[in-house]
């Protein structure tokens, strides 16, 4: 009997704590007032949102585009060197923001050589950046090879989309 008066005790006392714990609000900040839910509050992001870990894919990283490959190549075409120059723009715009270059391949390939081909796009699409007088400091890249797709079909159409290098935002 003991022994269940002590275990309802630390039961009401875990309860009333946790109970406690969640009316406790968040002390605001200027820096947390400063933005509206994640969006840059410098009217250089056009209302787009920006959120901290937002990507391009699902267009939570302001202004920046994900960018396309053909098959089995890390070559900018000129509608991949368009998007990046919008890219550059933006970042040289918002001098904050860092980004993430994510590159990714078709499910075609082996693992290892899909690795290698994302990691040949992000660093080239980094390279074109600073070349176009962004940060190099700001461009960090990783590739996830076909690990990721955005499109889970077997066919030209889905290998097309998941071709990519897209952009995650790590600092704003």
């Amino acid at each position: 009997m003991k022994f269940k008066s002590i275990a309802l005790l630390t039961l009401l006392a875990t309860v009333l704590t946790l109970s406690s714990c969640a009316n406790i609000k968040k002390k605001t900040t200027d820096a947390d007032t400063s933005s509206d839910s994640g969006k840059l509050d410098n009217g250089k992001n056009n209302g787009m949102s920006l959120d901290l870990n937002g990507d391009s894919d699902s267009n939570k990283a302001g202004a920046l585009k994900t960018v396309y490959f053909d098959f089995n190549s890390a070559g900018l075409s000129g509608d991949t060197k368009d998007s990046l120059n919008n890219n550059a723009q933006f970042l040289k715009s918002n001098p904050a923001v860092k980004v993430q270059v994510e590159g990714h391949a078709d499910e075609r390939g082996g693992v290892q050589f899909n690795l290698a081909l994302g990691e040949k796009r992000a660093k080239v699409v980094r390279e074109y950046l600073a070349g176009l007088g962004v940060e190099a400091s700001r461009i960090t890249t990783i590739s996830l090879g076909k690990e990721k797709p955005v499109s889970f079909g077997h066919d030209e159409e889905s290998w097309s989309k998941n071709r990519r290098a897209n952009f995650v935002v790590t600092a704003k």
